[in-house]
């Protein structure tokens, strides 16, 4: 029984780890990354659309981006949008697409990039936490209802716990690669 909860539990957990991997996809590191700008909003259509629902976005060479937008006649707004970000980009419309230059980000700028994928990081392990508080709590209803015999759940509680590891260890290991990657100069 206490494994169905721990079951349960687990695409949360990916949940979880997939977000805090799209939220650090943004963070800037010392190579240009698509990731970095295709969430820019762009104002068009009479709507806001992201960058990568209206462009392709190609590395070029560890400092620069070529967009490509798939609509020629949105090229201004792209490159309004690109500039008002306050990503420090610079860019440069070269006929029918858009060139992006990333500067060398500066000691302070990758300090402050770290610390915010520490809050990132934090804030996943407090969501890890929570699943793991929640699902300890329902082991706990199960076993007073007698649904769940008394040694079964602190098997459950020790299989939980080794779940848990598994994803904090996981996270560890995303920022430790992240945090590597910004202070990479």
């Amino acid at each position: 029984m206490y494994q169905n909860i721990i079951k349960g539990i687990k695409p949360n957990l990916e949940k979880i780890t997939e977000k805090l991997k799209q939220e650090t996809a943004g963070l800037r590191t010392g190579q240009a990354s698509p990731a970095a700008v295709e969430n820019i909003l762009v104002e068009c259509y009479g709507n806001r659309l992201t960058l990568r629902q209206l462009a392709a976005i190609n590395s070029n060479g560890p400092r620069a981006l070529i967009i490509q937008p798939w609509d020629k006649s949105i090229i201004k707004e792209i490159e309004k949008a690109i500039i008002s970000s306050g990503g420090g980009f610079s860019s440069a419309v070269d006929g029918e697409l858009i060139r992006i230059n990333f500067p060398l980000p500066s000691e302070e700028s990758r300090r402050e990039m770290v610390k915010i994928l520490h809050q990132k990081l934090e804030e996943a392990r407090i969501s890890v936490r929570l699943a793991r508080e929640d699902a300890w709590k329902e082991i706990q209803d199960q076993a007073r209802l007698g649904k769940i015999r008394e040694d079964d759940k602190f098997r459950g509680k020790d299989e939980l716990q080794k779940t848990i590891d598994d994803y904090n260890g996981k996270i560890k290991e995303m920022g430790e690669k992240k945090e590597s990657e910004i202070m990479t100069v």
